[in-house]
């Protein structure tokens, strides 16, 4: 394996601006999720087919599963985007083109982040408005709007990289 150059980013405002929206994400999340806990019954969906219709039902401690696995991924992703070094980029790394691509590679985990906790946040929200009687699952626009949000993000900086990598 190539000794790739390592390089400590600084954030940029828009870097700074997308860790605190993220951050607020996670506890808004957390507090919509907590604040509608006790008036939840018994029994949740707490899975949806493609179509967005909940063919999966439990207790109602399973929507904590939601803001759990968001922060988890969060978390994760934010420690792991403190080593770009070790990311698999489309084009060779050098110390020529390494602050380009690396800073390129970090602002697309960043995005990414903020999508997770969006899917995961709209999830908790629907999840709550059907057991609650005010929807029924999640919608037919769940599962495009999310491939959507992914892959346009993904292209975009893949496409990004191919173009900076000299």
């Amino acid at each position: 394996m190539e000794e790739r150059p390592k390089i400590k980013l600084e954030l940029t405002t828009a870097d700074k601006s997308f860790e605190i929206v993220g951050w607020f994400l996670i506890l808004a999340v957390w507090g919509l999720t907590i604040t509608n806990y006790s008036n939840l019954p018994e029994t949740i969906s707490t899975h949806y087919n493609g179509a967005g219709q909940a063919d999966g039902f439990g207790g109602k401690a399973t929507i904590l599963t939601l803001p759990l696995i968001a922060t988890i991924l969060f978390i994760g992703l934010t420690v792991l985007n403190k080593f770009p070094h070790v990311f698999n980029y489309p084009t060779g790394i050098t110390q020529d083109n390494a602050f380009r691509q690396y800073t390129n590679a970090t602002r697309l985990i960043r995005y990414l982040k903020l999508i997770i906790v969006f899917i995961f946040g709209l999830i908790a929200f629907k999840t709550i408005q059907n057991a609650n009687g005010e929807a029924e699952g999640l919608g037919v626009w769940f599962l495009p709007l999310t491939i959507g949000l992914i892959f346009i993000s993904l292209i975009y900086f893949v496409t990004k990289s191919f173009k900076t990598k000299q």
